[in-house]
């Protein structure tokens, strides 16, 4: 009865023990879970906290001119580079167009015959984000409204300043919005609004409207710089031209000039000829030993050059 009383008493122990034992493990985990949640509020906790920077310092940019015209340059910039457009050859930022700064775009695109299209990217968006973030219909249609009104009162400061009296090339000024779905917004909300710019000559587009303008103005640009490759290559072609010609003709005098040295030369050649054919009875007569020599032809001594490889010596 003890033996049976104390395998008992082991087999509480043991069981109490392994009871310990996990208990042990599942506190373990649960610190340890515990622990990984704590780090990943934290992390969460740093990365919200980034964000609401960057929102204020979005927010702080949206309000000011400047802010609004550095987001949306830097958007244009990438747009235009994506197309393929070059700075310095089919577009140049922050041009003064007038000098003084008083008309300043932010982007001018170039296009044939030296022909410039101004681009502003001046444009607020903050009341269209304010529209597409609310959940009240009444709060979206008045947040739409007053981003009508921010894009006429943007159009109005375009009208004014004139791009177009220096950059020519549609006669109005491109007014860039960072957001397709804000152009189209706009002009849902305000039936007028369109016609209402385009009295103006200010032209509305969102990235998808610059890039078919911008694919334009490259073509255009491209087909520029083609018509100046040709027109170089045809006036290096008269060039050369002309030089050929007056190589010939060079040419064609210097061998008139040979043909005249060479008819001279056979008229010297006969006359000495004769000299010497009048003097041969003169060296008959004084019985000289040594004839005269005769007087070598043209023929003869192109021949002698042609066999021997070598010029013959000089009498």
């Amino acid at each position: 009865m003890n033996a049976v009383i104390a395998i008992a008493v082991a087999l509480l122990v043991l069981l109490l023990a392994g009871a310990v034992l996990l208990f042990l493990r599942l506190y373990n985990d649960s610190v340890r879970r515990a622990d990984e949640a704590l780090r990943m509020l934290a992390a969460e906790r740093s990365t919200v906290d980034q964000h609401r920077l960057a929102l204020r310092r979005y927010e702080v940019a949206f309000a000011s001119i400047t802010g609004r015209g550095e987001l949306g340059e830097q958007m244009l910039v990438e747009t235009a580079r994506s197309l393929g457009l070059r700075e310095g050859i089919h577009f140049s930022l922050q041009t003064d167009l007038a000098g003084g700064g008083a008309a300043r775009p932010d982007m001018l695109l170039m296009v044939a015959d030296g022909r410039r299209v101004p681009v502003d990217a001046k444009m607020s968006m903050a009341c269209w984000t304010e529209a597409i973030e609310t959940d009240d219909a009444e709060e979206r249609l008045e947040a739409l409204r007053v981003h009508v009104r921010n894009i006429r009162s943007r159009a109005a400061d375009l009208a004014a300043k004139g791009y177009q009296r220096w950059a020519d090339a549609i006669y109005g000024t491109i007014m860039f919005v960072p957001s397709d779905a804000a152009v189209v917004a706009a002009l849902d909300t305000d039936q007028d609004l369109l016609r209402w710019l385009l009295d103006r000559r200010i032209f509305l587009c969102g990235p998808t409207g610059f890039a078919v303008v911008a694919s334009a103005a490259l073509f255009a640009a491209t087909e520029r710089a083609l018509a100046d490759d040709v027109e170089t290559v045809r006036s290096q072609a008269a060039v050369a031209h002309r030089s050929a010609g007056a190589a010939v003709d060079a040419v064609n005098l210097s061998s008139t000039h040979l043909q005249r040295f060479l008819s001279a030369r056979r008229r010297e050649l006969d006359a000495l000829e004769n000299f010497r054919a009048a003097v041969a009875p003169l060296t008959e007569a004084s019985a000289s030993p040594t004839p005269i020599a005769a007087v070598r032809r043209v023929e003869e001594l192109t021949a002698n050059t042609g066999t021997n490889g070598q010029e013959p010596p000089l009498d």
